[in-house]
């Protein structure tokens, strides 16, 4: 399938260690839809930032579920994006080298406008 032709899909991920089950099942969820070969990209906003922030994702587990750092290993290995709200980052006075080499500070602008263009959208 022609990237033309693949499936899109956005996560909106507003939860970071204070509530791990929310924080890993975006990737969960995520992992399942890479492999299914549907385009995945999670936009980290709120705490969710947090995330990407090196060494903080590697301590957050939640019952039941996969631990995280193993999650998104796996999901960036298949080709996810990890997309971070610049204005969330800011206040949290967290810097760009501060976040995983992976991941992409973004704008509204670029979270609505890829919502629009895909085919499903999610949010925790």
């Amino acid at each position: 399938m022609s990237d033309a032709q693949q499936e899109s899909m956005v996560i909106v991920a507003t939860h970071g260690p204070e509530d791990p089950e929310r924080a890993t099942l975006p990737f969960v969820v995520a992992n399942a839809a890479l492999v299914l070969d549907v385009q995945v990209t999670i936009a980290l906003q709120g705490t969710g930032v947090l995330l990407a922030k090196k060494g903080c994702y590697e301590h957050i587990f939640a019952a039941g579920l996969a631990p995280l750092h193993e999650l998104i290993a796996s999901f960036l290995e298949q080709g996810g994006k990890i997309w971070v709200c610049t204005p969330c980052v800011n206040e949290r006075k967290i810097t760009e080298e501060m976040l995983l080499d992976e991941a992409e500070l973004v704008a509204g602008g670029k979270l609505v406008q890829a919502c629009m263009d895909a085919n499903a959208t999610l949010s925790y």
